[in-house]
């Protein structure tokens, strides 16, 4: 798979989970509060996001040639980069 079609595989699958999950931002905040309540320690959005293509990372470490992982890590990078958008607009508003 070439970047271009990485990046295409991300945007499909960024755009899929939002009809299952609901916004990434309202997605990710409430993995954010859940991970808050857990560990005690102060999640945002987008911290969930740098945290989930942390665990894709670690399983590229064990398989490189996973796909799907590549994708999924492409995907994160773009969720988090929006959700600091999000924050961005609702600072600004």
């Amino acid at each position: 798979m070439n970047r271009n079609e990485l990046l295409d595989a991300a945007k499909e699958t960024v755009a899929d989970r939002g009809e299952e999950y609901g916004s990434i931002w309202d997605n990710h905040e409430r993995i954010a509060v859940i991970w808050t309540a857990l560990v005690g320690i102060e999640f945002q959005p987008e911290h969930v996001a740098m945290m989930m293509a942390g665990v894709k990372l670690a399983r590229l470490a064990a398989t490189p040639d996973h796909q799907d992982s590549w994708v999924d890590l492409a995907g994160y990078a773009a969720t988090g980069s929006e959700c600091l958008h999000v924050r961005q607009q609702i600072a600004n508003d």
